[in-house]
């Protein structure tokens, strides 16, 4: 297993097409606070229906470094997660939140800066008088979440990596890292995508067929 360290500096789509273009979740759950990052395990909580108090008990038991990742049965626009919530989380060592439900307080939570994505944002609060299913595999915008598994989140999107292929992934990535940062150069110095990316062959043929 790797640690969140390792991953620094690594983006979700830069893992993504290293790592064979899989775990990677619909693009219905957006980033809240502008211009962050998160990499960490998942520590999920299964709430039962518009219910946050589960989401309460799992931020009591975060350990520092970890993404909450809270759902209920059904997505609903119901808030999970509000400042107090996202303020205990910081407070925990919280590396992110991961909602799919609603959060709220959304000017608080820019300003208190810590990792949120979410479905929705709503007022419409929820009920505390259940404690969900705590460490469960969750279904997130058509991914399967395990606990413990390692999460890539930020301006593109979300990916879940298998524990199964934490290293090869990661050593992908890296590499392909070290290509892109060399392209990113090369462009620099004027040099075009077609050749940096061998598209001529592509473009001369499309040319032909046309004619």
């Amino acid at each position: 297993m790797t640690d969140a360290e390792s991953w620094a500096g690594l983006t979700v789509s830069t893992v993504y097409e290293a790592s064979g273009r899989s775990g990677l979740l619909d693009p219905e759950i957006f980033r809240v606070v502008p211009s962050t990052a998160a990499v960490g395990r998942a520590r999920t909580v299964l709430c039962e229906q518009d219910d946050n108090l589960g989401v309460h008990i799992a931020i009591d038991d975060l350990q520092a470094g970890e993404i909450l990742v809270a759902t209920m049965p059904e997505p609903r626009p119901v808030a999970l997660i509000g400042e107090v919530l996202a303020r205990f989380a910081k407070a925990r060592g919280a590396a992110g939140l991961l909602i799919d439900a609603a959060i709220r307080d959304f000017d608080e939570l820019v300003i208190l800066g810590l990792p949120v994505w979410s479905r929705w944002i709503t007022s419409s609060g929820a009920a505390k008088r259940f404690a969900g299913k705590h460490n469960v595999p969750v279904s997130v915008a058509g991914q399967t979440i395990n606990p413990g598994e390692m999460l890539i989140l930020d301006g593109d999107g979300i990916l879940r990596l298998r524990a199964e292929d934490e290293a090869d992934a990661l050593l992908a990535a890296k590499k392909r890292l070290s290509q892109e940062e060399e392209m990113m150069a090369e462009l620099d110095e004027g040099k075009s995508t077609l050749d940096l990316m061998d598209l001529r062959d592509l473009v001369e043929r499309t040319d032909l067929e046309e004619t």
